[in-house]
């Protein structure tokens, strides 16, 4: 039951929250709202506000809609008519200059968005994000040839000048350049802090989706996540947590020995006595504390520890910051994907449909709040950004269908607009199936 209780709040939300977008905008501008549902089909609860607006819960929960009072659905019904005031009547969708719908259409993905930068922030707030470095590896497997100047041990910090601090920014970088002949260009840090560049040569870079996988491997040479040795977390009730060290503390020694990765510090401490000193980095300052170590028991063999956890953490006006950059990042992404699948450059096995969302809601879910939280604001994102694309039953669709009205000064005729809609169900329901048909192979 996890499954179907964690798809129905993540979707609840994800649909809620764009809904309202739409809805918030429409009232500010005067539209008369008739119906504001989550979910569609049948209605199984309702329940009307003093404006004479419809709240409502549908049957399905894949998707919702906020019904706005529109001359084409008088025209198709002219029995939504009983019962409306003289206000109501004067405040139809098309009565509104065309900048005003357009806001109401921008609405929607725009929630979206603000939704994802909110997840975001509260994520970052509230959790330790552990910092890697990108170590080079070249073993016999490597395929890289002679003429590049790296080492195993230099650090990949930048793929075409966008910073690489995890797997996961690694990967998505990788991946944007699917389908790319010619030269990718990487960014390194020496041994002893040097940096350069190199422009690696690839041909057709990624074009079989069993390399997509695990895009890393596909430069020519293996990729080790190394943790950085920041603090990230200092464990109550232990020594360590009165020695004065930090949150956000840089460790650049114990006992005198220098520490370049978080791993380090455990071969020093190993056979360090019950006190060590442990140099850090502090807002550009050098500081010295003595730390007892504590002891526990690791399959019935006594061994030291400190009690801190690897990452850094950020302030609210920090994560605020990092939760707008990681949403435009995550929508520059997203359309470089759109466009890669439709190129045929990007394998459409990522693409999931509703069964997909179950199964990743549920397996979040159990993982921890973060991770839910996590694909919550993905989704959002997925759902903003799917809903700008161009397709006239989407918020892009009528946004291009306004210009193309603004540029004709006067509407498009109904038999065409009646064509376009048609085309644009057909689209998205074409999209749909082969998603649902793309969740059920993973299962055979």
């Amino acid at each position: 039951m996890i499954y179907f209780f964690s798809a129905i709040v993540l979707l609840g939300v994800l649909i809620t929250i764009h809904e309202f977008g739409h809805f918030i905008v429409a009232r500010y501008f005067g539209v008369y709202v008739q119906r504001f549902s989550i979910g569609m089909g049948p209605v199984f609860y309702k329940k009307h506000d003093k404006q004479g607006t419809e709240f409502a819960l549908s049957a399905l929960p894949l998707g919702g809609y906020v019904a706005m009072l529109s001359d084409r659905a008088i025209a198709e019904d002219e029995s939504i008519l009983d019962g409306l005031s003289k206000e109501q009547l004067a405040n139809t969708f098309e009565s509104k200059p065309k900048w005003q719908r357009a806001l109401i259409m921008l609405a929607g993905p725009v929630a979206n968005f603000l939704l994802a930068i909110l997840v975001f922030a509260i994520i970052y707030s509230n959790s330790v994000e552990r910092q890697f470095d990108a170590t080079v590896v070249l073993n016999e497997t490597s395929k890289i040839e002679n003429q590049y100047t790296f080492e195993g041990g230099d650090v990949l910090e930048f793929i075409e000048g966008k910073k690489i601090n995890n797997l996961q920014d690694l990967r998505l970088e990788l991946l944007s350049h699917s389908g790319k002949s010619g030269f990718i260009n990487l960014g390194f840090k020496d041994t002893v802090g040097n940096k350069f560049e190199e422009a690696i040569e690839v041909n057709n870079f990624l074009s079989d989706e069993s390399e997509q996988i695990n895009p890393e491997n596909a430069l020519g040479f293996s990729i080790d996540l190394k943790l950085r040795p920041y603090i990230g977390q200092i464990a109550d009730g232990l020594p360590v947590a009165s020695s004065g060290l930090q949150v956000n503390d840089l460790i650049l020694s114990v006992e005198s020995q220098p520490i370049k990765y978080f791993d380090d510090i455990r071969e020093v401490i190993a056979s360090s006595r019950s006190v060590i000193q442990i140099e850090v980095l502090r807002d550009s300052q050098r500081l010295y504390f003595d730390v007892e170590l504590s002891k526990r028991l690791v399959e019935g063999v006594e061994q030291n520890y400190i009690g801190i956890v690897p990452g850094t953490r950020l302030n609210i006006i920090e994560s605020i910051v990092k939760g707008v950059k990681e949403t435009y990042n995550m929508s520059y992404k997203t359309i470089t994907f759109i466009g890669k699948m439709l190129s045929g450059n990007l394998g459409t096995q990522n693409l999931s449909g509703p069964i997909g969302i179950v199964q990743m809601a549920g397996d979040t879910a159990k993982a921890g709040i973060i991770p839910f939280l996590y694909l919550m604001a993905l989704l959002s994102i997925s759902l903003g950004v799917l809903n700008l694309l161009p397709i006239p039953v989407l918020d892009g669709g009528q946004l291009v269908l306004l210009g193309v009205e603004a540029i004709n000064r006067g509407p498009i005729p109904e038999k065409v607009e009646n064509v376009i809609y048609s085309g644009g169900w057909a689209l998205v329901m074409l999209l749909m199936f082969f998603a649902i048909f793309n969740d059920i192979s993973r299962f055979f």
